[in-house]
């Protein structure tokens, strides 16, 4: 909106025709001086009969038209006797209706808004307005028209509209005095302005650079930006010397402004192996709850079900199959504990081990719950298992709070029904949504962690699986034993190979792994492109859309997912004619286009081929792109046999899915892996990246690339270093009951 000359529209709002109470989002139907327009932007509160003033530009939307955008608005006093009684009869003021307004209006005229603003003690002049009365409808009216003086105040500073609502809504008319005092409250988690547009801001009040708010704020920044990469603690003097070399400040300042935080409880330090680690409340509270909850679990677990050798030995034999000793072990100890992790990689059992305990506990009449962390990997345990599992925020029933953060219904006070919960892809759930399981499990609940621990850990902080199997506190069963059918695989064998820091075997082509060597970019993303478009759908009969998944470490260069996905559309879907597209700020989507929902959606409706409803879409889902509507730029998406529509704000949450991350791919399984091995961001480039993607192929795996990027993402083992306190807690907890 910066690059076009700003405009401004004055009208009276004619309709609200939507309005999102979350970000303040809006439609109005708008009538300026007799001809009606349509507005589009945020603001915090709109009623018919308002009028307004805002400023924007012109836009053309693909499916509604011609739209005012506005980026600022402000209310504009009604100045005649006649638009106030419209104003005030509308509604807009709680507790005046008709009867009243026309009394203010016989009584006060053209001055009743500023009196009913200003002089509020006037009001009671009017039958029927007590004093309290009359101050209450003062208060209404000054927190309508006070958002002008607000807006004004934060235009200068470059703050959006949706900004703007977030810190009308949290401060009200005390908005300019509150962020004058301290520019860097806007940084907060309810308004979420950054920590450099704060500090910019401060610097043009001109206040100085050691000023405590900013030291304060600077702290916090790098705590959360250190949480966005898995910590849920650093340690004191690492903290100390990133914040100073961060603001540019002495240590000894910063060290002083911890210990006041420590001192006012904006901070914890806990004293973890000799050494001195800070945490936030909320995380060390969480990381603790975690560790005497999984404590007192162990050290009072669910009552032994009777006869457990026998119902295993009756199983075993009913069904064909002989478990291997660890695969015993788990099931026992799952069926007398019921506190368990079962941990494995590729071909050791895991999946027929978790079928063996499910059976065997419903067979002892005991409810169980299935739940993953997102909505693929909850697929997957369904269909292994054969009964119904949730992603875990669907399990607790999730809602959303004002800022879009989730919010569980089920906890301490609304536990789960159940007498067993078995969860899946342990190596995914950090530690704020373990907590939440853990909140609402009911007492005496079984439960079954299933997961990898070489896999990449959870996106969120934490390292919970790590943390609990490091701990010695939790029964562990680690399935270790490849058995003999998978041996076959190099897929597998190659994953434990890697997994131990050992180059995987890339010089047999009569396997299902192969690696393709190329040195130049170019010709490792031309092959990447013919054998997803041409050889591997000729030698395999693979489908493009269904069976072959690309996944690369990263999102950006010539072989990250953005590029590869362009190259990827051309070839499998290029433009036609006959197929329609439409534009969104990264790709173009077209009719046949594989995608990806990229955010968790619980209230996207579907119909299923069967008639059957529901809503839901999550994280990670893969679908193809049936039809698109240009004139409302919307489209319907099959997910497997779901049909889901978009409009175009839903769209936003949605990417050409032909490449992927590894990080994506987490919880999915493909028929065919194709990856490409080309130098990028040591951070990227990392041994448990590597095994996650290579546990990803079901039957076949191409590497292409650079055999030295293959050598060093096996050597690289450091990423798995995460900083976090629950290890170190499950011991203490440990140790005192013990």
């Amino acid at each position: 909106m910066s690059d076009q000359q700003l405009l401004e529209l004055r009208g009276s709002v004619e309709d609200v025709v939507f309005r999102n109470d979350r970000n303040g989002y809006t439609v109005l139907t708008m009538d300026c001086n007799g001809i009606m327009a349509t507005a589009v932007g945020s603001m915090t509160d709109v009623n018919v009969g308002d009028d307004l003033r805002l400023v924007g530009v012109w836009k053309i939307h693909p499916g509604y038209g011609e739209q005012f955008s506005f980026n600022y608005y402000e209310h504009e006093m009604p100045s005649t006797a006649a638009s106030i009684l419209k104003y005030l009869s509308s509604g807009a003021i709680k507790g005046i209706r008709r009867t009243t307004a026309k009394r203010l209006v016989e009584t006060f005229g053209d001055n009743t808004l500023e009196i009913m603003q200003n002089q509020p003690e006037r009001l009671s002049e009017v039958k029927g307005i007590s004093k309290e009365k009359a101050l209450k409808m003062s208060e209404e009216i000054r927190k309508i028209f006070g958002m002008k003086e607000v807006m004004l105040y934060l235009e200068k500073f470059h703050i959006s509209a949706i900004e703007a609502v977030r810190i009308w809504k949290n401060f009200g008319d005390t908005s300019v005095s509150i962020i004058e005092e301290n520019p860097y409250i806007l940084c907060s988690d309810d308004i979420s302005v950054t920590f450099q547009r704060a500090d910019a801001i401060a610097a043009a009040m001109e206040r100085p650079n050691d000023d405590i708010c900013r030291i304060r704020a600077g702290i916090l920044y790098i705590i959360n930006y250190n949480s966005g990469n898995g910590h849920t603690c650093l340690p004191l003097e690492k903290l100390v010397s990133v914040t100073s070399s961060f603001l540019k400040l002495d240590s000894e300042k910063i060290s002083e402004t911890i210990n006041d935080m420590l001192n006012d409880l904006s901070l914890i330090c806990d004293n973890i192996d000799g050494r001195d680690f800070i945490f936030l409340p909320e995380v060390y509270k969480c990381e603790f709850y975690c560790a005497e909850r999984i404590i007192m679990m162990h050290q009072f677990p669910a009552e032994s079900l009777k006869g457990i050798e026998l119902a295993l030995e009756v199983f075993e034999e009913k069904n064909g199959i002989t478990y291997a000793g660890a695969q015993r072990k788990a099931i026992i100890e799952a069926m007398s504990g019921g506190l368990l992790i079962l941990t494995g990689g590729p071909g050791t059992g895991k999946t027929t081990t978790l079928n063996a305990i499910l059976s065997l506990y419903r067979q002892s009449g005991l409810k169980v719950l299935l739940a993953a962390p997102t909505g693929r990997a909850a697929q997957r345990m369904s269909e292994v298992t054969g009964q119904e599992a949730k992603t875990i925020h669907r399990l607790l029933e999730v809602e959303w709070d004002k800022n879009d953060k989730p919010r569980f219904t089920r906890h301490e006070r609304n536990p789960l029904d159940c007498d067993a919960l078995i969860l899946d892809e342990m190596s995914m759930v950090d530690s704020m949504l373990f907590e939440s399981v853990l909140r609402a499990l009911p007492l005496g609940c079984r439960l079954i962690m299933v997961g990898d621990s070489d896999q990449l850990p959870s996106v969120g902080a934490g390292n919970v699986l790590g943390d609990l199997i490091a701990s010695g506190q939790v029964p562990v069963v680690a399935l270790t034993e490849i058995f003999r059918q998978s041996m076959e695989s190099l897929i597998v064998t190659n994953a434990h190979k890697i997994v131990h820091g050992e180059m995987p075997e890339i010089r047999k082509t009569d396997k299902d792994f192969f690696f393709m060597s190329y040195s130049d970019k170019d010709s490792i993303t031309e092959n990447i492109v013919e054998l997803c478009s041409k050889r591997l759908p000729s030698a395999y009969d693979f489908s493009p859309m269904q069976d072959i998944q690309v996944l690369c470490p990263g999102r950006k260069g010539e072989l990250g997912v953005t590029e590869l996905n362009k190259k990827l559309q051309q070839a499998l879907n290029p433009p036609d004619e006959e197929k329609n597209e439409v534009r969104m700020p990264v790709y173009i989507f077209r009719e046949g286009d594989k995608v990806m929902q990229t955010k968790n959606n619980y209230d996207l409706p579907w119909e299923k081929d069967d008639g059957t409803m529901g809503a839901g879409i999550f994280n990670g889902d893969i679908g193809i792109i049936e039809k698109i509507d240009r004139s409302s730029a919307s489209a319907d998406i099959r997910f497997d046999d779901k049909i889901v529509h978009y409009n175009t704000d839903n769209l936003l949450n949605v990417e050409l899915a032909y490449a992927t991350t590894v990080h994506k791919s987490q919880g999915n399984e493909f028929d065919a892996v194709v990856m490409p091995m080309y130098y990028g961001p040591p951070q990227l480039y990392y041994r448990n990246l590597l095994y996650t993607a290579v546990t990803r192929a079901k039957k076949l795996l191409i590497l292409v690339g650079n055999v030295s990027v293959l050598k060093k993402m096996v050597e690289n083992n450091k990423r798995t270093a995460r900083y976090s306190g629950m290890k170190a807690f499950l011991e203490r907890s440990g140790s005192s009951v013990s």
